[in-house]
């Protein structure tokens, strides 16, 4: 039976089961939305032509494409977005860690195994639940894995909001998620998207970003940005910027911490997003200590394997720096002061420095 003659009280049925089979897959929430992201196509080229994206080059190649799902996918007219809470509750008080200056604060995001495979292999599987059902179709799930407006499609999906930090905000879930989409060549009904974004007067998450990448409400300069500093940028840290970093060294949550519609989220039940090897509260100088074995063996399958060894301990020696001094932390800076990395000698140079006129 071909797409054309196939009979929509089919697709309505199908869609009154998405909701089940998603749920018993791990995920929370599922929406329906068409292919036009004209809305969002001017505001993407717009931050392009600023160069808010900074070192993330495959966001100028991919140009207008992320706004375009069926020239990424030819065919597809309507995209299924999901969504999978990943709060840990196991996890240290993420308030309380940013504290203490001599522990490592990682991404509530990041503390567990990487959810890009994990995601990607459930959306595979509820593709194939369709298609089984319906005897036809075509199906790419994508999870960070190719030029897709997420957020943009998870709005007009009736998922929530684009709010002023960025985040995709759910009033019944905060933005403590993930997301991912399947594109596909059924012709599914679609959700409503949500039409008011329910911010209003607060700028809460704008006024604690540590180092002011907001250029303006819903406009993120993500040069300036310590998710992308830690994570995207290859090189070295402006200085300027690395005393505002403290002691996050992959990824940062302020933004989130803040914001009140996070009361309403709920800690995941994901085991895989569960911390590993102690990521939740550990200080510093241990991380630092890690050997390049260490770095690969024990963050397999984590998220924070693709920076890289170089970049992972960039990241800890700015965090050292801005710690408070011990013993501990000077004795940590002082073994790497000759590591073979250029990158890395300059970045513990820089934190030794910070550290040689306190008493």
């Amino acid at each position: 039976m071909t797409l054309s003659n196939k009979n929509p009280d089919s697709l309505v049925a199908i869609r009154s089961q998405l909701e089940q089979w998603a749920q018993e897959l791990g995920f929370q929430q599922v929406g329906i939305t068409g292919i036009d992201l004209a809305q969002h196509e001017g505001y993407l080229q717009k931050w392009l032509d600023a160069g808010y994206q900074g070192d993330m080059h495959y966001m100028t190649r991919h140009g207008l494409k992320r706004a375009r799902p069926a020239e990424l996918i030819p065919g597809t007219c309507t995209v299924l977005t999901l969504r999978m809470d990943y709060f840990p509750e196991s996890a240290a008080d993420p308030e309380v860690l940013l504290t203490q200056s001599d522990r490592a604060y990682i991404s509530r995001y990041a503390l567990g195994r990487d959810y890009h495979k994990l995601m990607r292999q459930r959306l595979a599987r509820l593709a194939k639940r369709i298609e089984a059902e319906l005897g036809s179709g075509q199906y790419r799930a994508f999870v960070d894995s190719a030029p897709v407006l997420e957020r943009a499609l998870a709005e007009q999906a009736g998922m929530g909001w684009i709010a002023k930090n960025t985040m995709l905000i759910n009033e019944r879930a905060g933005s403590w998620f993930f997301l991912g989409e399947i594109y596909t060549d059924i012709p599914f009904n679609t959700d409503a998207p949500k039409t008011e974004k329910h911010c209003g007067s607060c700028t809460a998450c704008l006024d604690i970003c540590p180092t002011q990448a907001f250029v303006a409400p819903h406009v993120l300069d993500a040069r300036k940005c310590i998710s992308y500093l830690t994570i995207e940028h290859p090189g070295s840290i402006d200085p300027a910027l690395r005393p505002l970093m403290g002691n996050r060294i992959y990824g940062c949550d302020d933004c989130q911490l803040v914001c009140p519609w996070n009361k309403f989220s709920q800690p995941t039940h994901e085991p895989d997003f569960a911390p590993r090897h102690n990521l939740d509260n550990e200080t510093l100088a241990q991380l630092f200590a890690w050997t390049d074995h260490d770095f690969e063996t024990r963050l397999q399958g984590s998220p924070i394997r693709r920076i890289g060894y170089e970049r992972w301990l960039r990241n800890i020696a700015i965090a050292l720096g801005n710690a408070t001094k011990t013993i501990e932390v000077i004795d940590a800076l002082s073994k790497r002061r000759d590591h073979p990395s250029p990158l890395v000698r300059e970045h513990v140079a820089w934190a030794l420095a910070q550290h040689a006129d306190q008493v």
